[in-house]
């Protein structure tokens, strides 16, 4: 029977990023990854109700060279520690490459439904940026947008714009009781 999901962005919804200029970046090393505020509880809450935690992040810095893959492989090492995350999904290219997997295609949530034989249309995505939103659209999941205020292109057809995963958590399990009441 097929699975429902939540696939996250990584930098700004699971751990900090940092702003500089109004875009966001990751951290640098893997002393700066830091899990955000009630993350922990929300991918707790989120595994109680029967979600699998995909994480699908874009790491086009491995690319051009400003970093390392093992220093990002140490981030998802400590990431796995430290919340019950099923998979991860990282795209290394620059947007010039053209590749399936980059957001805003939704290329790797299509290769997590495979993996993990995850029903699209019964999942969520939570991005902090609109190449996130974009790729939830495409793949045909419901979107939440984690608005952290960056200088750039902006979602619109998210179901519900907030300020962290524990809101974003709130939502979809609201969304879920909301839709067993219907049923």
């Amino acid at each position: 029977m097929p699975k429902r999901c939540v696939f996250l962005d990584r930098d700004g919804v699971l751990n900090k990023a940092f702003v500089r200029g109004g875009k966001s970046y990751p951290p640098d090393t893997l002393e700066e990854f830091t899990l955000l505020p009630g993350v922990e509880e929300a991918c707790a809450a989120l595994k109680k109700a029967n979600f699998l935690l995909v994480v699908v992040t874009n790491q086009p810095d491995v690319a051009t060279g400003k970093q390392q893959r093992s220093t990002v492989n140490a981030m998802h090492a400590r990431l796995r520690n430290l919340i019950p995350v099923d998979d991860i999904f990282t795209c290394f290219h620059v947007s010039g490459d053209a590749c399936d997997c980059r957001k805003p295609k939704p290329g790797m949530i299509f290769q997590a439904s495979e993996k993990h034989d995850i029903d699209v249309s019964a999942s969520y995505l939570v991005g902090d940026r609109w190449r996130d939103i974009e790729a939830g659209d495409a793949a045909g999941c419901a979107s939440v947008f984690i608005d952290h205020g960056y200088s750039e292109k902006r979602p619109t057809t998210q179901i519900a714009t907030i300020t962290s995963l524990l809101e974003a958590s709130a939502i979809i399990l609201g969304a879920e009781d909301d839709a067993k009441n219907w049923q």
